[in-house]
């Protein structure tokens, strides 16, 4: 029995079933149809105090079908699967994408059925064990651990909380195009934070880790990783102060800096924005961006990490795509309806937040591949700027791309050299303008494991990567003169 058998049990459905649902989502005339199950279970725990004081456990369950007819999009979903319920979800979607005109469908129908498997142990995050056979009890002594294990690297730290996550979520995909696929899609998550108070001044910062893995990741190793990072974090801050603002040079550390990859370049590189010509990079495709020394990526194919799938929420496997390759913009991040409107194939980009939301092009893993350079040159070539070591979040507006980011920590640059600890400061600029203007690139790549997610409409994890850049100019906000 294949994956995608158990899966049509798991789910009470047949292929006969299928068919007879995507007949019914076109009978109003559309010219395509899908039908997306879901079957979601979530558990956490958390600690504070130096107790787990709090559970909890949710299932989600139910299916979505989409029908597209032209530029009208049709959805419904319901929460049971029964072939009554899913035959009235069909009908309310073909009602709403309906179109009086009979027109030549864009999308190529098949005459077959064409099965995407990924059998257990294989694909992107294979498991040995599953999430359901870990209990709560178990869980709690590595979350006593951190908690420990991070007031014993300080004697300043005053409070710790910390929490594990865990989730699987299990789909089965169906199309009018005839691809039958399903996955299993685990995600594990520990976060801390830390709260450290000396001489009445008090100082916080988190850390925080998340896979694709089971249960097997959940180690004492990762534990005091976790322990160490936020425990360095928090001492630093006591040390650091506030610069003084202005326009400057600025290098981005490696790692969590990947942030503004993804929020000032990547959204803009989603073939949605660009299909509506809401991206300022609409008429750029083909054309020299950026040095020719960059190429950026988006990634749905590393193993284990938090952004990867190994097939979107539109049976398309996953793949590696090159948003910009040496300095040119070559690819958009395409779903089924972008790509046929600019009669190419799907990326593997089509994700949704769950099974009551139509999927959108978004992004996995977004990453700046390596340069030439040597960090340690980049910083010896600015006289006067700033070292931005760990951003936290930020803003950005998809049109014009202009963005705002919260850096938590850095260091100042003095004629070439790290200086000045420094905190809570603003990066504010262009993405574009930003791309641009970078002009070294090292070579020390690093994604970072952290907790990202992204909320585009929809809330999808998510994971950023850089290796350390030099920009040439940046406004930092900081302190006035």
């Amino acid at each position: 029995m294949t994956e995608t058998d158990i899966a049509l049990i798991h789910f009470g459905v047949t292929m006969e079933d299928l068919v007879k649902l995507t007949q019914i989502a076109l009978s109003n005339g559309g010219d395509y149809a899908d039908i997306y199950f879901e079957h979601s279970t979530a558990n956490e725990i958390s600690l504070r105090d130096g107790e787990v004081n709090s559970a909890g456990s949710h299932i989600d369950y139910g299916a979505g079908i989409r029908v597209l007819s032209g530029d009208q999009t049709g959805y419904a979903y319901t929460e049971v699967t029964t072939m009554e319920e899913l035959t009235k979800a069909a009908y309310v979607a073909s009602q709403i994408a309906s179109k009086k005109i009979k027109t030549d469908n864009p999308f190529a129908t098949a005459l077959r059925k064409e099965v995407i498997e990924f059998p257990q142990g294989t694909g992107y995050y294979p498991t040995i064990h599953n999430w359901e056979s870990v209990s709560v009890t178990q869980k709690i002594p590595y979350l006593k651990q951190l908690n420990d294990s991070i007031f014993s690297k300080d004697q300043r730290v005053d409070k710790v909380m910390g929490r594990i996550s865990d989730s699987n979520t299990y789909i089965l995909f169906y199309n009018s195009l005839g691809i039958l696929t399903c996955d299993k899609r685990p995600m594990f998550s520990i976060v801390a934070s830390c709260v450290m108070e000396s001489n009445g001044r008090v100082e916080n910062s988190s850390s925080s880790r998340s896979f694709r893995a089971g249960p097997e990741y959940l180690t004492q190793t990762i534990i005091e990783e976790i322990a160490s990072d936020v425990v360095n974090k928090t001492s630093f801050l006591f040390n650091a102060v506030r610069p003084t603002g202005g326009e400057m040079q600025v290098v981005m550390g490696s790692g969590s800096s990947g942030i503004l990859l993804h929020e000032a370049i990547g959204h803009a590189f989603e073939a949605d924005f660009n299909r509506q010509n809401t991206s300022i990079f609409s008429d750029k495709l083909g054309k020299l961006i950026c040095s020719k020394e960059i190429s950026v990526a988006d990634d749905g194919t590393i193993q284990y990490n938090r952004g990867s799938i190994n097939v979107d929420d539109e049976g398309v496997p996953s793949q590696k795509t090159y948003m910009v390759k040496d300095g040119i913009l070559t690819s958009y991040l395409h779903d089924r309806i972008s790509a046929q409107f600019y009669n190419t194939s799907p990326t593997g980009n089509g994700r949704r937040e769950s099974f009551r939301h139509m999927p959108l092009p978004r992004m996995r893993a977004t990453y700046m591949e390596n340069g030439k350079s040597k960090e340690e040159d980049l910083i010896a070539s600015v006289k006067k700027g700033v070292f931005a070591e760990s951003f936290t979040n930020g803003q950005v507006q998809i049109g014009a791309g202009d963005f705002t980011f919260f850096v938590k920590s850095g260091y100042m640059i003095e004629n070439g050299r790290l200086t000045q600890p420094i905190k809570d400061i603003n990066i504010i600029g262009n993405g574009p303008e930003a791309l641009s203007e970078i002009i070294g690139v090292a070579n020390n790549l690093y994604i970072d494991n952290s907790t990202w997610t992204c909320g585009k409409e929809q809330y999808v994890p998510v994971s950023c990567g850089m290796p350390s850049v030099l920009v040439n100019r940046l406004t930092v906000g900081g302190e006035q003169n």
